[in-house]
């Protein structure tokens, strides 16, 4: 796997951004100097920091780690610089609301993401053992993203043209600190498919606390990554839409998202670390695809068999498809006695290309096989309903289109 060719210290605790380089390559040829100035800046720093995290190591926290009970957040005014953390401004006791929005989105924002990872899954913090949520907020002047940098986050307040504060979405900041839980966990390589899986479970665990945030289902949840980020003069509703990948903004200055829902349109790219930015569009409407058809609240079927994919099935060798088969046993074994769930969450990853016969016989056996398990929950197989046999191979390489139709976009 290309994976393989990297350093792996930095492929598995690398800085996590929420606005793909595509985008900001764009606004740095938009031909706006102040778009292109601040775009050019917060590449600069982006590449500086991930050389920078490549001289740490990381790894899941120490069995002998005391877990601490309680929220625990800190929030650093950078004050428009680049040191990290900054000042402190706001801690979790003795301290009032502050009168800067940016440090109470942080602060709020931060203990909303808290909340949903103890109260729905018993998890205490991003490693599991309280670990304090730093999070850093006017970082730089302009500086159009936010990150989680394998220790805390930083936020940036935007052009005020393009993005506004990165502070202002609850999803985002749940994307950025769900990297960390991917960190201390699965520790998925920042390449390739296990870098859009790494980047994919950040979106739906990001939509998912906003949706229980909002007493959301997962029919009326708008399945938007950064929605209320890009300012009304961007023709554009979101960074990324889980539901309809390709589709959440095209703009003279951004381009058009070109995110694809499935295998066929699969990007290869040497850019964005395998495009895991782009491709993570594909996992992302499988979840998608399955909270809708089991219906209810997203987090308490479809996102419990995520939580415990991530947290105790997948390793760092994880592509598409592992990721599938290993949704479709935890299924199984999560509910054993409603096998519509791990059907449905077999037919949404058929959905987008990655039926796996095999997969699914193993973990759903019964009578009939694994198509008359899905057909017996009303479902039907990826086999019967593609007109291209290819398209259904879940295979790691499976990638759909040549290089040469993508590279000349992405430049």
């Amino acid at each position: 796997m290309r994976q393989n060719r990297f350093d792996l210290r930095q492929a598995r605790c690398p800085c996590c951004f929420i606005v793909p380089p595509e985008m900001l390559r764009r606004l740095a040829t938009s031909g706006d100097p102040e778009l292109a100035a601040a775009a050019g800046h917060t590449m600069s720093l982006t590449n500086g920091m991930r050389a920078f995290r490549a001289q740490l190591s990381t790894g899941a926290p120490s069995p002998m780690a005391r877990r601490r009970q309680g929220r625990r957040r800190q929030i650093f005014d950078c004050k428009n610089f680049t040191d990290l953390p900054g000042d402190l401004v706001r801690s979790e006791t003795g301290s009032d609301p502050s009168p800067d929005v940016t440090v109470n989105e942080a602060f709020d924002y931060s203990g909303t993401t808290w909340d949903f990872y103890k109260t729905v899954f018993g998890r205490e913090s991003i490693d599991g053992n309280g670990q304090t949520l730093v999070s850093s907020v006017h970082y730089s002047q302009n500086y159009d993203n936010a990150f989680w940098n394998g220790q805390q986050m930083v936020y940036g307040d935007g052009d005020g043209v393009v993005f506004r504060r990165f502070t202002i979405s609850l999803d985002v900041i749940a994307h950025e600190l769900t990297h960390g839980i991917t960190q201390f966990t699965a520790q998925l390589p920042y390449q390739d498919q296990s870098g859009a899986l790494n980047e994919s479970m950040s979106d739906v665990f990001g939509s998912m606390i906003k949706q229980w945030a909002l007493g959301q289902n997962a029919a009326e949840a708008d399945w938007l990554i950064g929605a209320g980020l890009l300012t009304p003069a961007v023709n554009g509703r979101a960074l990324r839409d889980m539901a309809h990948p390709g589709t959440a903004y095209d703009d003279p200055r951004l381009g058009k998202d070109r995110q694809p829902g499935h295998m066929r349109d699969f990007i290869e790219t040497e850019l964005d670390n395998g495009g895991v930015h782009l491709n993570s569009g594909i996992p992302n409407r499988a979840f998608v695809l399955a909270a809708k058809a089991i219906g209810g609240n997203s987090w308490e079927k479809a996102g419990r068999v995520w939580y415990v994919t991530l947290t105790e099935r997948l390793t760092s060798s994880a592509d598409f498809p592992k990721c599938a088969a290993e949704t479709i046993s935890v299924a199984r074994d999560l509910f054993p006695d409603d096998p519509t769930i791990a059907a449905k969450i077999a037919q949404a990853w058929a959905d987008v290309g990655l039926e796996s016969p095999m997969a699914v016989a193993a973990y759903m056996p019964a009578a009939g096989g694994a198509r008359a398990s899905l057909e017996a929950a009303g479902l039907r197989t990826a086999a019967a309903a593609s007109e291209t046999p290819a398209a259904a191979k879940p295979h790691h390489g499976a990638r759909k289109k040549k290089a040469e139709n993508h590279r000349p976009h992405a430049r």
